[in-house]
């Protein structure tokens, strides 16, 4: 138990000093270690100037690029930001999901024409289907049962209820089983499409989090505006490409009577009327990937965009056959962009110019990656919490920390003399880890997390406590302080294991079933019990062995 041969040294001393290194970061400004700001787009002489500072900081630091940067993120609660509660309607998902199955529904009845009117009109969540002839009701009814898809886990809910209610009608409706499990469906969705926006890089600590099955919570630390967050979550995200007519003659006609069958009349960015064609060319769904890049005319930033194989294959020959005509790009509803065909444009890269700033050609390329919305968003609560309170937050915590930290460390040497002091020098090195855990790993840390660090601080001498009384013990029945040391750590190995396994679960538990502020607690806790283990077990261990080898004393003060 103590002994300790060079390449174990040698280990303690990597993970220490690794620690170490990863933990340094937290210490110096960003400009100091050469992390170029954010380009936010915003225009207010304030803003601009920190900006500024900030890039030429970066621009002067000499820090290495081969040492860490990475910081610990800080929550909402420590360096404010937007708190958004939001909200799906599980009716208005079950309609968009009826409303995509009325194609398939339409075609199903009219391969031999069963129905009366080709384009039945949906009434929310239920859609009636008037046949031509009463006889046709055992064969409707059969057709749509055998297209009637399922929802939910294990897939086995049908999605529709298909009623006669006379002769001729059909009633269509979504159940109520199958409208839980749609919404249920539609939060994992509506999840998944929100970070994608948000946060499209995967870089930002933006928390991201359900309640119940129909609310999602969405905590962005260090954003400023929720208006912005709020514009980006409120676009349906709808993209289609549609032949258009910018004739001005057809649009007047348009205006005066109405488009005839199949076209539409649009308003462009600028509140221009164009007439486009209602069938899209290509969809959303056939966007690979968009990205923010710039107007090779002016350098002015827009949006780059490729289709996917079928889709770049479908507008080119679209482009090939339509020659000196306008095609639009609409984004729910408004036209982003009309150009004119002047030569057939394959392989599916598009670009959308206009007056964009950075930050809404970098947003509006997160929307149209991120896909389409299941449903609309409603937002039932918005908090904005300022950096004054994050800041007072961060004082009291580490105020806290350090009492702590003293108190257990007067304690410690008080109680067991030397060997306690070396129980506060793993302490620190405890510490230190734990910060480094957190910047490695790019967890966040959040008030609840601030109070885990504190318990892991009393919690982490528990063990030492466990090993210096079985010392003391040892010592007492007559045992060298060699061997007293060995009997002590080999007999409280155990319960040191058992108390740090069943808090290690507790961790496990609340992280796994908790959100937010929960979850940064179990992570800095479940972090501070491994590093504490490691710390008591290992590097008080080796403190106090290389004592005993270099002053080989009679009897310990403990």
């Amino acid at each position: 138990m103590l002994n300790f041969p060079g390449w174990k040294v040698a280990l303690i001393a990597i993970v220490l000093l690794w620690g170490g290194l990863l933990a340094l970061p937290n210490a110096f400004s960003d400009g100091f270690l050469g992390v170029r700001p954010v380009d936010t787009g915003a225009t207010d002489a304030q803003s601009v100037a920190e900006y500024q500072e900030q890039m030429e900081a970066a621009e002067a630091s000499w820090w290495p690029g081969f040492m860490p940067s990475g910081k610990v993120n800080l929550g909402l609660d420590l360096q404010g930001g937007v708190y958004l509660l939001t909200e799906i309607e599980p009716e208005e998902v079950a309609a968009n999901r009826l409303e995509t199955l009325q194609a398939d529904i339409v075609q199903a009845l009219n391969r031999a024409p069963l129905i009366e009117r080709p384009q039945p009109e949906q009434q929310g969540t239920r859609l009636p289907i008037m046949l031509n002839n009463p006889e046709d009701m055992d064969e409707a009814l059969r057709r749509l049962r055998r297209l009637n898809p399922t929802v939910g886990a294990v897939g086995s809910q049908k999605i529709l209820t298909i009623e006669r209610q006379s002769d001729r009608l059909i009633d269509i409706r979504v159940s109520d089983d199958a409208m839980a499990a749609l919404a249920a469906d539609a939060q994992d969705k509506m999840i998944e499409i929100i970070r994608r926006r948000l946060d499209p890089d995967g870089v930002s600590e933006i928390a991201i989090t359900p309640q119940g099955d129909t609310r999602i919570v969405i905590e962005a630390p260090g954003e400023a505006d929720p208006r912005r967050i709020k514009n980006i979550l409120s676009q349906a995200g709808r993209m289609t490409f549609n032949m258009a007519n910018t004739d001005p003659s057809a649009i007047r006609a348009a205006e005066a009577t109405r488009p005839r069958p199949g076209w539409e009349l649009l308003v462009d960015m600028d509140g221009r009327p164009i007439l486009v064609n209602r069938t899209p060319v290509v969809t959303g769904s056939d966007i690979a990937t968009a990205n923010q890049g710039y107007d090779p005319d002016d350098n002015s930033p827009a949006v780059d965009f490729r289709l996917s194989g079928a889709g770049a294959e479908r507008f080119g020959r679209t482009t090939a056959n339509n020659r000196g005509e306008i095609f639009a790009i609409v984004l729910d509803g408004t036209v982003m962009s009309a150009p004119r065909i002047n030569e057939p444009i394959w392989g599916g890269n598009v670009q959308i110019t206009g007056q964009f700033t950075m930050q809404e050609a970098q947003d509006l390329a997160a929307i149209i990656e991120a896909g389409e919305l299941p449903a609309k968003l409603n937002f039932i609560e918005e908090r904005t919490v300022g950096p004054g309170l994050g800041a007072d937050s961060i004082k009291a915590g580490t105020r806290a920390s350090i009492i702590g930290l003293v108190l257990v460390g007067v304690f410690m040497i008080i109680a067991y003399g030397l060997i306690g002091g070396f129980a506060v020098g793993s302490l620190f090195a405890n510490i230190v880890l734990i910060l480094g855990a957190l910047s490695g790993l790019g967890a966040t840390l959040t008030l609840p997390g601030i109070a885990g660090i504190v318990l892991t601080i009393g919690m982490a001498v528990d063990a030492n406590v466990i090993v210096f009384e079985r010392i003391r013990e040892e010592q007492r029945s007559g045992r060298s302080p060699a061997t007293a040391v060995v009997a002590g750590y080999e007999r409280a190995l155990a319960t040191i294991l058992d108390a740090n396994i069943t808090t290690f679960i507790a961790a496990a538990i609340l992280y796994m079933l908790g959100s937010g502020p929960v979850k940064g607690f179990a992570v800095t806790l479940a972090i501070g019990i491994v590093t504490s283990v490691f710390t008591a077990f290992v590097v008080t261990r080796w403190f106090t062995a290389m004592w005993l080898k270099t002053f080989k004393p009679r009897r310990l003060s403990i």
